[in-house]
């Protein structure tokens, strides 16, 4: 699936499909041996400060310790597990991307991935990932690190950070922040 052709895909037992190779879950979904299975999951990365793996004990765990903090340094992960979840889908496999709830590290370092080997810009990233997991919400710090990684990567930003009355936001949400007001 070309980056451009990509669309978005059923959530399964709590795990979204964001491409053929790549999916973002909860701990709980990474923990569902079941699904894991069904799925031809071959990696899990777990984005969280535990360490414990799911019960899949065949499948390749990579911990990557980030705690859910605007100032925790997401990017100094950003092309590792890229590149991770490149290297598995090279190999035909499946990665499966999780942190607690499935809402902010792991969908960051989902959108670094499609950044960096799915040509995609930080808004188409965030556009296709947002379809498969509505939920997704990265805090304001890794949005910065993302923009920052953007620019890093394409020498542009489709991004930008906005002041508004909850504070700090991306200025794609600007529209959720006037609903809630």
């Amino acid at each position: 699936m070309s980056a451009r052709s990509a669309r978005p895909r059923k959530n399964l037992s709590g795990l979204a499909q964001i491409t053929d190779n790549l999916y973002l879950g909860s701990a709980r979904a990474a923990r569902d041996g079941a699904a894991v299975s069904r799925l031809q999951i071959t990696c899990i990365i777990n984005a969280t400060e535990n360490t414990k793996h799911s019960v899949a004990p065949a499948v390749e765990h990579v911990h990557v310790p980030v705690v859910d903090s605007p100032s925790t340094p997401m990017i100094d992960h950003f092309d590792e597990v890229a590149d991770k979840i490149h290297c598995v889908a090279e190999q035909r496999g499946r990665t499966l991307v999780h942190c607690n709830a499935g809402v902010s590290r792991s969908s960051t370092l989902c959108l670094a991935y499609l950044m960096k080997y799915r040509d995609m810009s930080l808004v188409e990233a965030h556009s296709l990932v947002k379809a498969c997991r509505p939920l997704i919400r990265p805090n304001s710090g890794f949005w910065k690190q993302l923009i920052d990684y953007e620019f890093k990567l394409r020498g542009i930003s489709t991004v930008s950070m906005i002041m508004s009355s909850v504070g700090e936001v991306p200025d794609l949400y600007e529209k959720e922040v006037k609903d809630m007001v």
